[in-house]
């Protein structure tokens, strides 16, 4: 039996008025095609606001100002395990784009189910439709 790893990431729920930005997953990544809240992996040593603020000015050129906790994931795939600490960002500078050349857009709460996320998401979309 392996041991699959495990993934720490921080994930950011940005949020404007009643609209979040998501971002779809390149076809070379894992879950690729997939619509996500943009974030990435937390590196050894960083706190996961700091990873949230460098993955969220490296991917979509904003710099974050504070963040809520919104929620933590712990998802099986077949291939890893995932633990999202997913943040909720409203207090950001600059206008968010696919800095890293990925489709990008705003959508409203009431249209997040119209797109196609990983598995792992399920939880945030739920509770972000309850809100």
């Amino acid at each position: 039996m392996s041991i699959l790893k495990e993934i720490h990431v921080a994930v950011g729920v940005v949020k404007r008025n009643d609209t979040f930005f998501i971002c779809k997953r390149s076809k070379e990544q894992h879950q690729g095609g997939l619509w996500e809240f943009p974030g990435g992996k937390v590196e050894p040593g960083e706190s996961v606001f700091e990873a949230l603020s460098r993955e969220l000015s490296e991917e979509i050129g904003i710099q974050v100002h504070s963040s809520t906790p919104f929620m933590v994931i712990q998802h099986r795939y077949s291939d890893k395990n995932v633990r999202l600490d997913v943040h909720l960002v409203e207090d950001f500078e600059g206008e968010p784009l696919g800095a890293e050349g990925q489709e990008c857009t705003w959508v409203s709460n009431e249209k997040l189910d119209e797109y196609d996320f990983p598995k792992a998401n399920e939880e945030i979309l739920k509770k972000l439709l309850k809100c």
